[in-house]
């Protein structure tokens, strides 16, 4: 049986101890304060992300991963004597990080990688990566588990709040005044992915009326259909991640596994603390 390497970014969120153990590359987002950079997961997460930008009052930038960074992972599939690579990064329309993935594949002339835009991030992302792996390690091929990595994509659902628009303002998505407002109403924008991107949906205010929302929201958008997975994903608020599973569960029949997971710094840096939200994979 061919060794098939399955590589994916830190946008993922995959925590690093779940890939290692599926044998799953990560590939790390940049985060740059100033002069220092961090690589997303492994020198820094969220409360230490979070207290930095309290304290300057500032967001830090991020940087998709480049084309060496990519060429590098792929070398070592290859020297740990991988026959094929399948990559899966992060959705091209958030990120430049697949447009790198596809520029590094040019350095392997001959060698069989494969790039999936996810058109995902988060563990819609996460969990292409871990079903590839699962179909590879039972036998699948390399273009089996392309394909039903491709037959994923449809299937996935993310919706989520804010709990304040205090960190779009420091990056200047909205205004401080705006924000301040918004704060001082309880609004909660809600978020959702949609063609490629993470959109902001509409605002509702208050938090129960935000979690009253994600659930309608979710529901609707399953449409009858079986969950066949799901995770529970936040910022520093696991509090409200299973305060929504409580309300969510009495609505959906969800599967045993239920897991929850903090969105990464790669993807955190744009919500802000507090956010809130669900991923569903439906079965087809």
């Amino acid at each position: 049986m061919s060794k098939i390497q399955v590589i994916t970014d830190t946008d993922s969120n995959l925590p690093i101890e779940l890939a290692e153990k599926h044998g799953i590359l990560l590939v790390p987002i940049t985060i740059q304060f100033g002069e220092e950079s961090f690589a997303d997961f492994y020198e820094i997460q969220n409360p230490e992300l979070f207290d930095r930008i309290d304290k300057i009052g500032k967001l830090p930038t991020t940087a998709a991963p480049s084309p060496a960074a990519f060429s590098k992972t792929f070398h070592q599939a290859f020297d740990s004597g991988a026959e094929s690579v399948i990559c899966i990064t992060v959705g091209s329309k958030i990120s430049r990080t697949y447009e790198s993935a596809l520029i590094a594949v040019e350095d392997f002339p001959g060698k069989k990688i494969t790039v999936i835009d996810s058109e995902f991030l988060t563990m819609g992302q996460g969990y292409m990566a871990l079903i590839a792996a699962d179909s590879i390690k039972n036998g699948a091929s390399h273009e089996e588990a392309v394909a039903k990595v491709k037959s994923l994509i449809p299937r996935c659902i993310l919706y989520g709040s804010l709990s304040t628009l205090k960190y779009l303002a420091l990056g200047g998505r909205v205004s401080t005044l705006a924000a301040s407002m918004a704060n001082m109403l309880n609004i909660r924008p809600i978020l959702c992915m949609r063609d490629g991107k993470l959109d902001l949906l509409e605002k509702v205010r208050t938090r129960k009326a935000a979690m009253d929302r994600l659930v309608e929201l979710l529901v609707k958008a399953v449409d009858g259909k079986p969950v066949e997975r799901i995770c529970f994903v936040h910022v520093l608020n696991l509090e409200d991640a299973e305060f929504l599973k409580s309300k969510l569960e009495s609505q959906l029949k969800l599967p045993d596994l239920v897991e929850f997971y903090d969105f990464g710094p790669g993807v955190s840096v744009h919500t802000g603390v507090g956010l809130v939200g669900c991923f569903i994979l439906t079965g087809e």
